[in-house]
């Protein structure tokens, strides 16, 4: 009688290779980051949406030296920012549809504002994270708003970077909100008028207003005019903390409430409450940070960014906005994911 035991075959378990890649590609992406941030200024995208070219007709044409030029190209390629075929260089889809200045799809207004004025002042992060205090132009003046709109140049940039950064929202917004229920709608700080414009493209019934500082009425008439839609998007000036918000079916904050302190966002979600019939909707949209506050890491990045930017403002969850706006008397709340990163929490008087 075979008395041998049959064991089960050992299983040589491979350990789980450790390395510093992660690390090292996030510790140096600001490479990559400047990279595409010059090639935005330099508006080679919008160079190649033309035609293709080779490196030396790009060089002549945007007055770069011979020196860095091809490695300049070629790491865009290899970015994934530029194609190359026998020595032409051309757009990617994703770059030809969103980097030309020239289309209305154009989002890079928020790369060329991060070129000049946030990739400076984040290289002063630790120096927030030590103080608590902001990194911008607030070092300098009073009032960071009043620093970004105290010269046209410096206005329009800020504007156009608002637009860049919220004009996929407001597409989704367009599309994910029953529009057919409601007939006026006001976006508050509304900045060069993204939101109000596509929702007035896409939903002719529509009344827009956009409300936005004194300041900024002649950018956003002038967007709205060339969009078509200045027969229904109207400018109403104000400034949101010291008088009356318009009153509307629906009152958009988009990219708002982040730049405040807790009391500050309370005021302007009650001010928001106070303005609405009842049946109204407020509609706030952000780059919402995930309740464990574990994935969104744009989120969690753009509050450190309202550390740089602002005195008091940080992002939030869909929880703690929730939260806020049934403290304020909206009886229904809700989130909804818009776009990207960005997602809408919407309450109903």
């Amino acid at each position: 009688m075979n008395t041998t035991l049959n064991h089960p075959t050992a299983v040589s378990v491979q350990p789980v290779a450790i390395t510093p890649d992660h690390i090292l590609q996030t510790g140096l992406g600001f490479w990559a980051s400047k990279t595409l941030l010059s090639a935005a200024e330099l508006g080679i995208f919008t160079e190649l949406a033309r035609s293709p070219l080779d490196a030396e007709a790009i060089r002549q044409r945007l007055g770069l030296h011979e020196r860095g030029v091809r490695d300049f190209l070629d790491a865009l390629v290899a970015l994934r920012f530029l194609e190359r075929h026998n020595d032409q260089y051309s757009n990617t889809p994703e770059t030809h549809l969103f980097l030309d200045r020239n289309k209305p799809t154009y989002v890079g207004g928020i790369l060329e504002m991060c070129n000049a004025r946030l990739f400076g002042h984040w290289n002063h992060l630790t120096e927030a994270l030590r103080t608590g205090r902001p990194q911008n132009e607030v070092k300098s003046e009073s009032d960071a708003f009043a620093a970004l709109y105290s010269s046209p140049e410096k206005l329009e940039s800020f504007l156009k970077g608002m637009t860049g950064i919220s004009l996929g929202s407001a597409h989704a917004l367009a599309q994910k909100f029953p529009w057919a229920q409601y007939r006026t709608v006001a976006d508050v700080g509304a900045a060069e008028g993204a939101v109000p414009v596509t929702l007035a493209l896409a939903h002719p019934h529509l009344k827009v207003v956009g409300y936005d500082l004194p300041v900024v009425q002649p950018v956003f008439e002038k967007y709205a005019q060339a969009k078509g839609v200045a027969d229904r998007v109207r400018f109403q000036s104000g400034d949101f903390f010291k008088d009356p918000l318009p009153g509307a079916d629906v009152i958009i904050m988009g990219h708002i409430l982040h730049d405040w302190n807790l009391e500050q966002k309370y005021q302007l979600i009650q001010k928001a409450y106070d303005a609405l019939p009842k049946g109204g909707a407020f509609i706030v949209f952000e780059s919402l940070i995930d309740d464990n506050r574990r994935e969104n890491a744009m989120g969690l990045l753009m509050s450190l960014n309202m550390l740089i930017e602002t005195p008091g403002g940080f992002d939030y969850t869909g929880a703690d906005c929730r939260q806020w706006l049934r403290d304020a008397g909206f009886h229904e709340t809700r989130v909804e994911h818009l776009a990207g990163h960005d997602s809408m929490v919407i309450g109903i008087k």
